[in-house]
């Protein structure tokens, strides 16, 4: 099995705090997250933002500017998803920009890459993007390019792997076939937080879905009349971002040795209302 190098033997120091934002769903998304990132810069120290982005342009992918806004407010890495392409302006980006990622498992033709590495006070992490493959459109199975992915990094400290996946089988899968190798697996897509955070076993911090970053006073970021009417007519309808309710979910990883988690804190925010 491949495993991102190890600068030296065993387990050594790598203190770090990783802060993962789940799907930040549209322009209210987006400005929630603006609004809370100063509150949880303070309470929880993160060495490391990394935000989900593959809602950020009115629910559906992201945009050069949706992303330059995100990294301006010090986010160090962009995960993305199954809507990865749906701004054709975005393309250019992904092959452009080193600190934004797509799922590793798409097909490698398409635009962008898999996998991304930051570094903070000597610390390096290692980001992997990863789709499911049950009801969503990835070009290969995630199981088997997760190692190929994996081997690229090189030597980082600790690993984040992002699984957008519809299906929580395989995102509970993933969790334990990566338990030990990687300091975290988090799963994104459903926009709805589990309660199963824990650090598995082997070390591996893991939970089947962080939430979404947007309005909770919706259908999982849609206008709740417009999914209502959706579901009761079985005909199409339009569907706009909702602005009710906004919330920042995600989750906090301590970790104290290389490749390692001590503990992984759910991090459910209502965006403050001086904002």
């Amino acid at each position: 099995m491949a495993e991102p190098q190890a600068g030296i033997a065993g387990n050594p120091p790598a203190p770090a705090r990783i802060l993962f934002v789940g799907d930040v769903v549209g322009g209210i998304g987006r400005q929630t997250l603006l609004d809370c990132l100063p509150v949880l810069r303070e309470r929880h120290e993160p060495t490391f933002v990394v935000v989900n982005g593959e809602n950020a342009a009115g629910g559906l992918g992201i945009t050069p500017k949706n992303a330059d806004q995100l990294f301006a407010a010090g986010v160090d890495v962009i995960t993305l998803g199954n809507h990865t392409y749906h701004r054709r302006e975005i393309y250019p980006y992904l092959e452009s920009n080193e600190r934004i990622v797509r799922p590793a498992n798409f097909l490698r033709s398409q635009p962008g890459r898999g996998t991304a590495v930051v570094e903070h006070g000597g610390v390096r992490l290692g980001v992997v993007n990863i789709s499911g493959n049950l009801y969503l459109r990835a070009g290969r199975s995630a199981f088997t390019e997760i190692e190929v992915a994996l081997g690229e990094l090189g030597a980082v400290d600790h690993v984040l792997v992002d699984v957008h996946a519809e299906a929580t089988s395989e995102k509970v899968a993933m969790g334990w076939h990566l338990d030990g190798r990687v300091t975290a697996v988090v799963g994104t897509h459903t926009h709805v937080p589990t309660a199963d955070a824990r650090v598995l076993p082997a070390g591996t911090a893991y939970i089947t879905d962080v939430g979404m970053t947007g309005p909770r006073g919706g259908v999982i970021g849609v206008k709740r009349e417009q999914a209502i009417e959706s579901l009761l007519t079985q005909m199409p309808v339009r569907f706009e971002t909702s602005e009710e309710d906004p919330w920042l979910m995600g989750v906090v990883v301590s970790c104290s040795e290389r490749l390692r988690a001590d503990s992984i804190e759910q991090v459910l925010m209502p965006r403050p209302k001086s904002a």
